[in-house]
């Protein structure tokens, strides 16, 4: 759970520092970003037991990071505002409720701003996980985070999206599509 801990902070530090370097995106054409979750580029890892797509915006950057492991994968936009960060952990027999409540409390000791949305089982494919929801506020910028737990082989694997929630329900939606095509064998 340490180890959980402290990839999640640092993809929540990279989102953050993100969010806050003033940079000015374009913004895309509207309904541009329907069709890139359309067009979504399929993601497989761990030898084919987790696949996703990713919107078609979203790049590997996992050899960019200078925290880069063989167990932490990271995929982003070119602004580095929307990311996700695939972490396979340690083995653990603790319950994905557990783990996801103890997320949750690290998180708002961090950030006592911090809203949290959904903190529920869910069930993708016939593979039970658990979904935490909330949105994350650091130096005036409101950034949507969907961390979702599981178990492959027995590891504790957490996959963690994160956008600007400028447009919380588009963020929502656009992070969804994404779960929603999460695959665990």
């Amino acid at each position: 759970m340490r180890n959980l801990v402290k990839y999640v902070g640092i993809g929540l530090l990279v989102v953050g520092l993100a969010a806050c370097d003033n940079s000015d995106s374009k913004k895309p054409v509207q309904g541009a970003a329907a069709e890139s979750n359309t067009n979504g580029q399929p993601v497989t890892l761990l030898d084919g037991k987790l696949s996703f797509s990713l919107p078609a915006d979203m790049t590997d950057q996992s050899g960019k990071l200078g925290t880069q492991s063989n167990n932490m994968h990271v995929y982003s936009d070119a602004t580095g505002q929307k990311a996700v960060i695939v972490i396979v952990g340690d083995n653990t027999t603790e319950e994905l409720s557990a783990l996801t409540k103890r997320l949750e409390e690290q998180q708002r000791s961090r950030d006592p701003q911090l809203q949290v949305v959904t903190n529920k089982s869910i069930e993708l494919k016939g593979q039970k996980l658990q979904q935490l929801d909330s949105i994350i506020s650091a130096k005036g910028q409101t950034a949507w985070s969907s961390v979702v737990l599981g178990k492959v082989d027995d590891k504790l694997l957490t996959i963690q999206v994160t956008l600007p929630a400028d447009n919380q329900q588009q963020a929502q939606t656009t992070a969804e599509n994404i779960i929603n095509t999460i695959v665990v064998k």
